[in-house]
């Protein structure tokens, strides 16, 4: 694990530390997938506008619009007067979130089960390490971390998982495309090296006992 990554406050100021509470209204997120009807203008009308990856839609007569960050109630206000403004007179515009974009996390390290599985909202570190099966044997504790891209900078905070467990610490929000790396324990490494070593020890020490 890097030695410089920033741990205790300095990691919770880099990561979100407490869960964010849910949106009451869902805002759009890149690569949702968006239903925009137009009454009585079917050529503006579009069954499925997927976002972009930078969170923008085409719509046409209009061109490009962000769409990710804004609700679909502001997003359609944004088309009705972009469209009232120069093309049509008092546009009935309807959006609906035709499909949500999915949402992961990669956990990596001392993991029963690495892998990368699918969030929701309020997904926080605990989260993470149990949709994995729990730490190994060998896991050290104190040294798990979250990596996230933050302004297009890769970004890292150092975490003690077994602080968070026991409420010495907050667990910190887990967002879309994080990834959670869970340290290696050397002691405990050689320790349960020597465990899987103890039958043949034992057979050895029997042989010179004989």
């Amino acid at each position: 694990m890097p030695a410089n990554l920033p741990s205790g406050p300095e990691a919770y100021s880099v990561i979100a530390a407490e869960p964010i509470p849910a949106p009451t209204v869902y805002q759009i997120a890149p690569t949702d997938v968006l239903a925009l009807k137009v009454f009585g203008e079917p050529e503006v009308s579009i069954e499925q506008l997927r976002v972009d990856d930078a969170g923008n839609v085409q719509v046409p007569l209009i061109g490009q619009l962000q769409a990710a960050g804004h609700t679909v109630v502001e997003l359609r206000d944004e088309i009705t007067t972009r469209l009232q403004r120069r093309y049509l007179r008092n546009p009935q515009v309807n959006v609906l979130v035709s499909e949500a974009a999915k949402r992961y996390v990669s956990v990596e390290g001392e993991v029963k089960k690495p892998g990368v599985y699918e969030i929701d909202t309020n997904f926080t570190l605990l989260s993470a390490i149990a949709r994995a099966e729990s730490p190994t044997q060998t896991a050290r504790l104190s040294e798990v971390i979250i990596f996230r891209t933050i302004d297009g900078k890769r970004m890292a905070g150092r975490f003690n998982l077994k602080d968070i467990r026991g409420g010495a610490a907050p667990d910190p929000q887990i967002m879309n495309g994080d990834v959670v790396m869970v340290g290696y324990s050397t002691s405990r490494g050689v320790w349960q090296d020597l465990l899987k070593a103890a039958p043949a020890f034992n057979a050895f020490a029997y042989i010179l006992t004989r």
